[in-house]
């Protein structure tokens, strides 16, 4: 079964961290809507396993949608796809956009999952993210959406921000897990030159985070999701039992999945495509641009995105699919990392473990050079 990611590249505000194609345009919207129920039109003939199981509308801000702009984008999807089976419906939001009205829409429309893009829950930290929300207003979404019935949420939390480690940070995350959430989404700041936070280091605002202060807030981080029952399964990610992102999960186990929207990126096994990063050559019809994947780009994403999760791949797999000649390269390759503690091999089971994942990049690095 295949998923569907609708982008919706649209804010009202620029967070000072944020990399990422977005527009405050937000007076486009109505007709990138409307250009993206012609694309699932357009391209249903993209994913050859026309049944989807998971949806996605991401951003952005697509809580900056009207409940009857999501119902169209959800419509579309179903009048070309069969949606029958569909398992997880999530839609990423900020807190200020969650009225009980619109939440109610939301889930009357088939709506099942929320990822809120929270952040912190230091106001302090909010206000220098350039965030929209107050952590009260934060926590005050949270409890709406559950009193309406919500009981598949996911939190983003940021760590790494500069001042706002230690004790502050192990106050973001006891917030979070007191709300009772299913999921939290836990990423490392990354400071990028065309962001706000890259211009304040350029001037010397801003002084970044160093490797060890990075690794301590990381396992900080993990010591306090996993002992409150939470499952470190990917890199970024922590679930209660039974609740893990399933669209996410797709990127990482090679499924299929079909982007609509603006900067939107599909994946049909093997070859990527992905659109303008531009609402105006959107709306113009600018032409996807396309990569097919050779063996070596195949074997590559394979143990990128196997490594990212606590699951890592099987000897065996790898080898039925890549040949012995390279799987003896890679055994060898992860065995000395075994010894050096980055990597845990079990029988025919590669992975890292939990506590190393935030060096996964390095890891998985080194497999690519052969």
């Amino acid at each position: 079964m295949s998923g569907i990611y609708l982008h919706i590249p649209f804010c009202k505000r620029i967070c000072s961290y944020c990399d990422f194609y977005r527009t405050a345009a937000l007076k486009e919207l109505p007709e990138v809507v409307k250009k993206m129920c012609e694309e699932i039109e357009q391209r249903a003939d993209y994913l050859s396993d026309k049944k989807i199981r998971t949806r996605y509308f991401g951003g952005g801000t697509p809580s900056l949608l009207a409940p009857h702009q999501t119902q169209q984008l959800l419509a579309a999807t179903e009048r070309y796809f069969d949606c029958s089976e569909v398992e997880e419906t999530t839609l990423e939001a900020n807190p200020d956009d969650l009225t009980e009205k619109y939440l109610r829409e939301l889930r009357a429309m088939g709506i099942n999952r929320l990822s809120m893009g929270i952040q912190s829950f230091d106001d302090d930290c909010l206000r220098l993210m350039n965030r929209r929300h107050t952590a009260q207003e934060a926590i005050e979404a949270v409890k709406r959406a559950q009193d309406v019935g919500f009981d598949n949420i996911t939190i983003d939390l940021i760590f790494g921000v500069p001042g706002f480690g230690g004790e502050k940070l192990a106050h973001s995350i006891h917030e979070a897990l007191k709300l009772g959430v299913q999921h939290i989404s836990a990423y490392l700041l990354t400071i990028e030159e065309r962001t706000r936070f890259g211009r304040m280091v350029e001037k010397g605002e801003l002084q970044e985070i160093s490797d060890e202060v990075a690794e301590a807030e990381y396992l900080l981080m993990h010591k306090q999701l996993t002992e409150a029952c939470m499952e470190h399964y990917e890199v970024s990610n922590y679930a209660l039992p039974s609740y893990r992102a399933r669209h996410n999960s797709s990127y990482w186990d090679g499924t299929p999945y079909l982007g609509i929207g603006p900067a939107a990126h599909s994946f049909d096994g093997r070859s990527r495509q992905w659109n303008v990063s531009s609402v105006k050559g959107y709306l113009q019809g600018a032409a996807p641009e396309r990569e097919e994947l050779g063996e070596v780009e195949l074997r590559e994403e394979y143990l990128m995105t196997r490594l990212r999760t606590a699951e890592g791949f099987f000897m065996a797999d790898f080898e039925h699919r890549f040949g012995t000649e390279i799987a003896a390269k890679i055994r060898q390759k992860c065995e000395k990392h075994r010894q050096e503690g980055l990597l845990e091999i079990e029988s025919d089971k590669v992975y890292i473990p939990g506590e190393k994942l935030l060096l996964s990049d390095r890891v998985i690095g080194s497999l690519f050079d052969l």
